[in-house]
């Protein structure tokens, strides 16, 4: 198509996808189940014209005070929408008997294509909606001829520069497929047990961003959330080490955690993972740093609370705007609503460091993981990483003592880094000791170290040289004297 200019679909992420909307003159079908919300996107389409442009809703389905109706309850109506009720409720259709769709030279009763027309040249639109067009068909049974005829509509509408988006009633036993052919654009929506999609398979101009997408229908309308997509370039930013705060806590990782990296801290439950990883977010908001906590695990308040009775002053962060806390209730957003939201903390908002606590939640509180949730996770750390975001996750396992695991969710091969912490047993005494098990970008220390938590926050000690057998869940001190001294 020659003409390259945009008309805003009225939805924010759909324009995202159309990389900023239909192009002018452009006709588009949207297909759809019963209640997937075609018209609610024909309406917001309609809306976005404004009041500087004239928009044409063309009803064969629902009656045009439904309609509108509709519309005030979206906040969609506007003085320059106007209404061709073609529907078989309509005054003129009972009164003038039943309609064909051809032209009145070939068939004796009034034609709705010439309505059409004439409605056209009077309005002369600048976007129309035809609502459903496969009530057409019904009109008759010589496919042939209703292709001819429905080219030779739109044909004509593009002709009056009009923009032209129709809604299609999918169904098994009703095919829209020469309807498929015959327009521009093909925007697919779909409903599954967890969430709505929308695709676009087909869209002639620049090619629209590879789906399926999320959206839903809240009180503002309809909402589009695009999906992740994973930069092919690296984005360039310096390299440095992340800092705990904690010296040997730090040199048990050569020096903090390396910026644009995965790590996992991974152990069981309660032995300390999110509060360890909060030590490199405290330690980075009294740098100025800011960061995103995604919490799955745990409220705000019990977070706050407990983070705090640590020494930990993560209100303080947060009312300094160093850190942005986002608490997933189960089923509360769909991946691409959070991927949608990490996007702009990072791209607009310019957080460098996201701590996703913890992977457990992450596949259990999310809508819309399909069947392979590790792969959601797996993209959302490829993008950070692509970012320069220094990107922690807690991964639990459910062995609290015992033969050792790094990770259970088969996103080992995310990590670049894995830290885990144990509990371990010594003389009837529960203690939790920490260490590294991989570095993918630089050394780190090969020993164990003892790990606290108390009032003035955490306590590492220094390397526990003579414990054995921690990762075979058998641990045992060659030297008992040293094992019973202090955490050092």
């Amino acid at each position: 198509m020659g003409n390259t200019s945009r008309l805003s679909t009225g939805i924010a992420g759909l324009d995202t996808i159309l990389d900023g909307g239909f192009l002018e003159e452009q006709n588009v079908i949207i297909r759809g189940p019963p209640g997937a919300g075609k018209t609610i996107f024909g309406l917001h389409f309609l809306a976005a014209g404004g009041n500087d442009e004239v928009s044409l809703y063309i009803n064969l389905g629902e009656p045009t005070e439904y309609v509108r109706r509709t519309a005030d309850h979206f906040g969609l109506n506007s003085d320059s929408l106007r209404f061709l009720e073609l529907s078989p409720t309509g005054d003129r259709f009972t009164e003038e008997g039943t309609y064909t769709l051809f032209s009145s030279a070939e068939a004796e009763q009034p034609s709705l294509v010439s309505e059409v027309r004439e409605t056209v040249e009077e309005l002369q639109p600048d976007r129309v909606l035809i609502d459903p067009i496969t009530e057409f068909r019904f009109m008759t049974t010589d496919d042939h001829q209703f292709r001819t005829q429905i080219l030779g509509l739109l044909d004509f509408l593009k002709s009056a520069n009009a923009t032209v988006v129709m809604t299609s009633q999918a169904a098994a036993d009703v095919s829209d497929t020469d309807l498929q052919f015959l327009t521009d654009a093909v925007i697919n929506l779909e409903q599954t047990e967890d969430t709505h999609t929308v695709d676009v398979p087909k869209f002639r101009g620049p090619s629209a961003k590879r789906g399926p997408h999320a959206y839903e229908i809240t009180e503002a309308g309809v909402e589009v959330w695009p999906r992740l997509e994973i930069r092919e370039t690296q984005t360039d930013f310096p390299q440095e080490k992340l800092s705990s705060g904690v010296p040997e806590l730090d040199q048990l990782l050569n020096g903090g955690l390396d910026r644009g990296t995965v790590t996992f801290f991974s152990g069981p439950t309660g032995v300390g993972k999110t509060t360890t990883s909060m030590q490199f977010v405290q330690a980075a908001a009294g740098r100025g740093t800011q960061s995103l906590l995604l919490s799955f695990e745990e409220s705000r308040r019990t977070l706050i609370q407990r983070s705090e009775a640590l020494n930990m002053p993560i209100s303080e962060m947060v009312e300094q705007g160093t850190l942005d806390i986002i608490e997933v209730r189960p089923q509360e957003y769909t991946v691409n609503q959070l991927t949608n939201m990490l996007q702009e903390a990072v791209e607009d908002a310019g957080v460098e460091i996201v701590l996703v606590d913890g992977t457990q939640g992450f596949k259990q509180n999310l809508r819309g993981h399909g069947d392979d949730p590790a792969k959601n996770l797996i993209d959302i750390g490829r993008y950070l990483r692509e970012m320069g975001v220094t990107t922690i996750v807690t991964n639990e396992v459910h062995d609290i003592t015992g033969q050792f695991r790094a990770t259970e969710e088969g996103v080992s091969n995310l990590a670049d880094n894995i830290v885990f912490i144990r509990h371990v047993e010594y003389k009837g005494r529960i203690q939790k000791v920490i260490g590294v098990l991989k570095m993918r970008t630089s050394d780190f220390e090969h020993t164990l170290r003892r790990l606290e938590f108390t009032e003035h926050g955490i306590s590492v000690g220094d390397p526990l040289e003579e414990l054995q057998g921690v990762l075979t869940g058998t641990p045992e001190w060659k030297d008992e004297e040293s094992a019973g001294g202090t955490d050092g």
